[in-house]
């Protein structure tokens, strides 16, 4: 996990501008009189004053600092009401999707379309868990996105004992490495894996079970270069390189310990993995 991105931070202001329309004044007003008695009323009324905000916006009679604003309001009152409803010994319908709205988004580094895709491409489902931390109870619940630019390259199905559920159970993230395996990929998913995003072969490990010692790691394969992944689409690192000194050497007011310093800095990257590694995945 390299990051997350959460609605912890949306919470209501104190106060709203003076230019702030009637629509987001009712959406201030919503979440300042939400109780356990009105909450189901409060939220069918966010909702058509959220419509109605975003309607002003396509329309161009909202300008973006206010609609971020309508949707940090909006946002602000669903977690209020996550917390009303997590008391509740009934809630309604039309409130049950509303973890799975506010769930965490956790970034991995790895790409959805190389390592899984028939997870994407036929909603196959794979055990999804953290490898460490086990002793800690899990009080995030989130989906996973990859590094890809891609906004399918996210995993939001994961396997329950009965049904499908739509948010994975996960420890807080706080920095510090945190893994989690993804389960029965194996060489099928690694073949139809199609260097999306120029994103290659993940590194992989062969390991071996035995009753003395529990398991052990018998072999290393290392993945795909950055020069090996380029030159599958006739991309020659020679080549980019050269182009590359080139300009370093036209290049005005560096110094030459800089310029070596650019240069070196480019053939690590050619040499390097094509997922994040080193201090840009930490």
């Amino acid at each position: 996990v390299l990051g997350t991105s959460n609605f912890d931070k949306c919470d209501a202001p104190d106060k709203l501008p003076e230019e702030a329309p009637q629509t987001i004044a009712d959406l201030f007003q919503i979440h300042r009189d939400l109780n356990k008695k009105n909450f189901l009323e409060g939220y069918h009324d966010s909702v058509q004053a959220m419509e109605e905000a975003l309607n002003l916006f396509n329309l161009g009679y909202l300008s973006v600092e206010l609609r971020a604003l309508a949707e940090r309001l909006f946002f602000a009152l669903c977690r209020r009401l996550q917390r009303i409803t997590a008391e509740l010994d009934y809630v309604p319908e039309e409130l049950n999707g509303l973890p799975n709205m506010l769930s965490d988004t956790y970034f991995c580094n790895f790409s959805v379309f190389q390592s899984m895709p028939d997870s994407w491409a036929i909603d196959q489902l794979f055990p999804i868990m953290p490898i460490h931390r086990l002793t800690e109870v899990p009080a995030r619940r989130a989906v996973l996105g990859d590094i890809t630019c891609d906004s399918d390259g996210k995993i939001d199905q994961f396997i329950d004992l009965r049904d499908v559920r739509n948010t994975l159970e996960l420890h807080p993230f706080t920095g510090a490495p945190y893994y989690l395996g993804a389960f029965l990929l194996g060489a099928y998913q690694e073949i139809l894996g199609d260097l999306h995003n120029l994103f290659g072969d993940t590194n992989a490990v062969h390991i071996r079970l035995s009753a003395s010692k529990g398991y052990e790691v018998t072999d290393l394969v290392h993945g795909d270069t950055v020069t090996e992944v380029l030159d599958y689409v006739q991309f020659r690192a020679s080549d980019l390189l050269a182009t590359f000194r080139r300009k370093v050497a036209n290049a005005t007011g560096i110094q030459r310990q800089e310029a070596n310093m650019f240069i070196a800095d480019y053939v690590a990257g050619l040499e390097g993995y094509t997922y994040l590694e080193g201090e840009a995945a930490r």
